[in-house]
């Protein structure tokens, strides 16, 4: 078992002369540096040509950090291929959506789907596992980086009609699912099937005039670049099977299912970049979600800058405690690891003013250092008393990259309709009640939960709404919005009125469906308030449900905007419009109260709470947001952890501005 949390982050020595390394050595010792991520974008290095491998400075660094007690994360360098080839191959080069062929230059600029790339990225894997792979302190396998971006060319194009043929069997059944008697798109071969871009179905990114198509396309990218990770899975895994392998997700990205693909992680890891105009609740969720890709398994935070990133229009300093914030509420929601990008700031090109550990002065002597230590030394002395503990939740959210696309690529009803604007709403009236909230899929076991939140659940995969049947008749609380239930998996209309599969569990039917523009609202009254109706207002009728509110204006005034239906012996409700913030806070209250769900700890405001157990302990984390302190009563007896000093029930904890705590009880 791990004796504490790994702590460093992705170090680049190859980018420095020899003589820098022993001084970084030092630096990282005073840092309470234990962990080093290597070998990232060293392709070019390692391999100058076709079938020459040059390792040897790869092997001085290997040593050395072996021998001064550093745990390695080993990358194996697939996010870049070299310039030769590019040079000599250049149908590994991706295309645009526009259509336009790229040359050599940035990164995860490599088709997936050339045989080329996946030839060499696989073989320089297994090189790399056969060279390294019994050095003892190699604790993870680390798949290219941030794997991301779409190819249009000929290999994908060609690829992406093999998958057709392997998912649907016939170009009958391709036509049926992609409804293509609209505009005379019946194929009669495969060959005519082209990459729906600006060049064919495309007239912007997200506006298609063929939703079948271009969704399937997007399954198929998500796919080829998960198909690459498998290789280089399968080849490290060949040669070194108890070394566990992973590639760093970055969040809600949406062009990659990253559901499906956490089938292939051993561990869930991230890359955490917050925007400044990103709430606190936004970062809890997208932690959230990678701690639900693999069942509330705890992952970890393989990126996060210790002081400023490079590429926001606007690249604000992490004031003085926040990336020591930043970092427990990281912990606090299920990272077992506290990583940085980037250990020593680089001198050249677009990232040589992100921040790092040890900055362009190369001392000891800077604020993000001090800060950086003492975080070190405060995980040193927290050891592994965290480690493995699971965050106990009632409530889920469900979140599906299927829908997400199909939701988004939808001609209706509005262009202001974002997936994730309203899982964000229904999650941070959760998280601001310190009720902890599980991201899940589809496919996940819905019997552990007593509530379930299915925002614009606008695609019903085969065998959903009989998940969500099951859920409610055993006494399962289930919550859904507008413009639910319209679609099967291939976006094609059930028909028979909305909400299709769901119309028996919800007890109502939707005729209708206005969509307002920003300028335009309406208004209903919940517990005694009047809130804000707006972007979509669904127009239904009860069938085996009850009303719970009424629009107030338009020519359907006093027609439901909330109903409750008794299923089983369970509830669902239909929330048919955007609201605003007091009436979702409101009707959770409803929701958690129906189930007896309890917060975590009173809630404060500013103030972030959440929990993780182990063994029969409970880990309370404080996580003070604001800009000015906080004191807060203590329930029980415990342990200030951070502080490593007993409590007793009803003394105060105080949280200074930006400051945490971690309670043990």
């Amino acid at each position: 078992m791990a004796k504490k949390m790994l702590y460093g982050g992705d170090y680049n020595p190859e980018q420095w002369e020899e003589s820098v390394w022993e001084e970084d050595m030092r630096m990282f010792h005073l840092a309470g540096i234990d962990c080093v991520t290597l070998n990232v974008f060293s392709w070019a290095a390692l391999q100058p040509d076709e079938v020459t491998y040059r390792f040897e400075r790869l092997d001085k660094i290997m040593d050395l950090v072996r021998r001064n007690h550093l745990k390695v994360v080993l990358a194996t360098s697939t996010a870049a291929h070299p310039a030769w080839m590019a040079k000599k191959y250049p149908e590994v080069l991706r295309t645009e959506f526009n259509g336009m062929k790229r040359k050599f230059g940035s990164r995860h600029n490599s088709c997936p789907n050339s045989p080329v790339y996946q030839k060499y990225s696989r073989a320089l894997a297994e090189k790399l596992a056969e060279r390294y792979g019994k050095y003892d302190n190699i604790v993870a396998w680390h798949i290219s980086n941030e794997y991301g971006g779409e190819c249009y060319c000929e290999n994908c194009e060609k690829a992406f009609r093999v998958w057709l043929k392997e998912k649907y069997g016939t170009i009958e059944e391709v036509n049926r699912a992609w409804n293509t008697s609209f505009w005379g798109h019946t194929f009669y071969d495969w060959d005519e099937i082209v990459a729906p871009n600006l060049q064919s179905e495309h007239f912007a990114e997200n506006r298609t005039t063929f939703q079948g198509i271009s969704l399937d396309y997007r399954r198929f990218n998500s796919d080829s670049m998960l198909n690459n990770y498998r290789a280089e899975y399968e080849a490290v895994k060949a040669v070194t099977p108890n070394i566990p392998v992973t590639t760093n997700l970055m969040g809600f990205y949406k062009p990659l299912d990253y559901q499906k693909w956490a089938k292939y992680l051993d561990f869930a890891s991230w890359d955490n970049y917050p925007d400044t105009v990103d709430t606190n609740a936004a970062v809890a969720m997208r932690h959230d979600l990678i701690r639900g890709l693999k069942q509330g398994a705890p992952f970890v935070l393989m990126e996060q800058t210790p002081s400023v990133t490079n590429w926001h229009p606007y690249n604000l300093l992490k004031r003085p405690g926040v990336m020591r914030l930043l970092s427990y509420q990281a912990v606090a929601h299920g990272a077992d690891a506290v990583m940085f990008f980037q250990m020593r700031r680089s001198i050249g090109a677009c990232e040589k003013f992100h921040g790092a550990v040890i900055d362009h002065v190369g001392n000891e002597n800077t604020r993000v250092f001090c800060e950086i230590s003492q975080l070190g030394h405060e995980l040193e002395a927290l050891g592994d008393l965290t480690l493995d503990s699971r965050t106990p939740s009632r409530a889920a959210i469900m979140v599906d990259w299927d829908n997400w696309w199909a939701l988004e690529y939808s001609a209706g009803p509005s262009c202001e309709l974002k997936y994730m604007d309203e899982i964000l709403l229904y999650y941070t009236a959760l998280y601001e009640k310190n009720v902890p909230a599980d991201i899940i899929s589809t496919e996940d076991d819905l019997s552990q939960y007593s509530v379930v939140i299915a925002p614009v659940l606008y695609m019903t995969k085969p065998g959903t709404d009989e998940k969500i049947r099951s859920f409610v008749k055993e006494g399962g609380t289930f919550v859904t919005t507008f413009f639910s239930g319209i679609v099967d998996e291939h976006d094609l209309v059930i028909t028979g009125g909305y909400p299709g599969k769901l119309r028996d569990i919800l007890g109502i039917w939707v005729e209708e469906t206005d969509a307002l523009p920003s300028y335009m609202k309406n208004s209903f009254t919940w517990n005694g308030k009047t809130h804000e109706a707006g972007i979509i207002c669904d127009i239904m009728h009860m069938e085996t449900a009850q009303p719970l509110a009424v629009y107030d204006s338009d020519f359907y005034a006093g027609t439901p905007m909330l109903s409750a239906n008794a299923y089983g012996k369970g509830h669902a409700y239909y929330v048919a419009t955007r609201s605003d913030k007091d009436f979702y806070a409101d009707f959770l209250q409803h929701i958690l109260d129906e189930q007896n769900i309890t917060p975590v700890y009173p809630p404060c405001e500013g103030v972030e709470i959440t929990e993780r157990d182990k063994d029969g302990k409970r880990f309370l984390f404080f996580l003070n947001h604001n800009d000015f302190p906080v004191s807060l009563p203590l329930e029980t007896d415990g342990t200030s952890l951070l502080e490593n000093r007993p409590c007793k029930a009803g003394t105060t904890l105080q949280l200074p501005p930006k400051g945490a705590a971690i309670y043990q009880c």
